[in-house]
């Protein structure tokens, strides 16, 4: 067996090609919460607890309908109320997302929303509560709905209005290598710097930024769901390709800059989505200044990317 001959080689794999390295980036804004004069609301309710003649609370508890969807804003809730109310962390016990509540009406968990709008809502419980404490209730209660600045649509003559109330502000830059003989791009570094205003928690915010980075790599380079006369013709994974551990950018640097938003919650904006809107432009330009060529569209798989550099 040792004594054997080596494989040979295949032939219909493409010869080896040329790795060539490029930088891109992009910057851009979106969007915090609902636009364009949708109704925007969300509620809390915040209980505090402690003797009557106690000077401060001792414990509060928290009551808000935000779901968690992995991006982390439960523990993101009991901080603010803990900084709302002075209430150690430890001491602050969160009731979320049910719907037989009052103040069960957070709004969706989309648009980048969640921790403005329930910030704010956080910050008004709290003060309706320590008012509550003050005249002696214990345990004191504070309710409070939140509602944004009026949002409107844009004037079709002059294009002026105020389709949001807060914007997430944003820039990526990447760095490519493409083997121009079978197409295949690696993203070896990206850069995300994201202007949250101030970051709650700073380490949710690093795992968001790498997830939406990771979920943006599948959707720019593997991710191509294919329909034909309204049928989808990849419905498993093995023909849509979700990027594995291997497939990812090797190195993901998280930049947060804290401009406070003059109407956030401590100055904090919305950024789950952010990161993920300007990858694909910075890595289809970074592939452009690897190859000279320009894709317009994408997924960048490889063998569209070899046609694209056949053109050349």
């Amino acid at each position: 067996l040792f004594e054997a001959e080596p494989f040979a080689p295949i032939a219909t794999l493409p010869p080896a090609g040329e790795v060539r390295r490029g930088r891109g980036f992009a910057v851009g804004y979106k969007n915090v919460g609902f636009s364009f004069g949708f109704p925007e609301r969300c509620e809390a309710e915040i209980h505090l607890h402690g003797d009557p003649d106690d000077e401060t609370p001792t414990s509060a508890d928290i009551y808000h309908g935000g779901a968690e969807v992995g991006q982390g804003s439960h523990q993101a809730f009991r901080q603010m109320t803990a900084a709302a109310t002075g209430v150690p962390i430890a001491d602050v016990r969160g009731h979320f997302s049910d719907t037989a509540h009052p103040a069960s009406d957070s709004g969706s968990v989309s648009a980048s929303r969640m921790t403005f709008m329930a910030g704010n809502s956080i910050l008004g419980a709290a003060e309706e509560a320590e008012k509550a404490w003050r005249e002696g209730d214990r345990p004191a209660i504070g309710t409070f709905r939140y509602t944004p600045p009026p949002t409107d649509t844009l004037d079709p003559v002059t294009g002026e209005g105020q389709p949001n109330f807060c914007y997430g502000y944003m820039a990526q830059a990447v760095e490519v290598s493409v083997d121009t003989g079978t197409g295949h791009i690696r993203v070896d570094r990206v850069t995300s710097t994201h202007d949250v205003g101030r970051a709650i928690n700073p380490s949710l915010v690093r795992g968001q930024i790498e997830g939406a980075v990771v979920q943006a790599h599948g959707y720019v380079l593997s991710e191509n769901l294919v329909v034909t006369d309204g049928r989808i013709q990849n419905p498993r994974l093995s023909g849509y390709l979700i990027p594995g551990i291997g497939d990812i950018p090797k190195h993901v640097e998280s930049v947060i800059l804290e401009l406070a938003d003059p109407r956030g919650p401590w100055g904090a904006r919305g950024m789950a989505e952010m990161p993920y809107i300007t990858y694909a432009p910075a890595v289809i330009a970074a592939v452009h200044d690897a190859t000279g060529v320009w894709f317009n569209e994408f997924p960048l798989t490889p063998s569209r990317v070899l046609a694209g550099l056949l053109k050349r």
